[in-house]
């Protein structure tokens, strides 16, 4: 599994099932994956059923950095992401408050 594979098949079906339930995070995330399979994505979670893409987008208020090999561990649940924090796998920049809800953004 890849962060593409994450980003573009699984996390966009993940928010439209969840519908309104979305915009009680009301943000908007970027997502700068490093290493192999890296690249840039963003989730956009001010409307019903979210949006998912790829670059950069204008408004993000948290900004997360993150290994490929870490992230796909992180959303896997082989890798705690209050832990990935703490031993410095996971930066987060903008709106920590915002980071603490990730894990229901992801699905996790």
């Amino acid at each position: 599994m890849t962060p593409k594979e994450i980003f573009e098949d699984q996390l966009p079906g993940k928010l439209k099932e969840k519908g309104d339930e979305v915009t009680k995070v009301n943000a908007v995330y970027q997502f700068d994956i490093t290493g192999d399979n890296g690249g840039k994505w963003w989730v956009d979670t001010t409307t019903s059923g979210g949006a998912v893409g790829d670059g950069e987008k204008d408004g993000a208020k948290c900004t997360i950095t993150m290994a490929s090999s870490d992230f796909v561990d992180m959303v896997t649940g082989k890798l705690n992401g209050q832990m990935a924090f703490m031993t410095g796998k996971l930066k987060i920049k903008g709106d920590m408050s915002l980071a603490m809800k990730l894990g229901s953004v992801l699905g996790l």
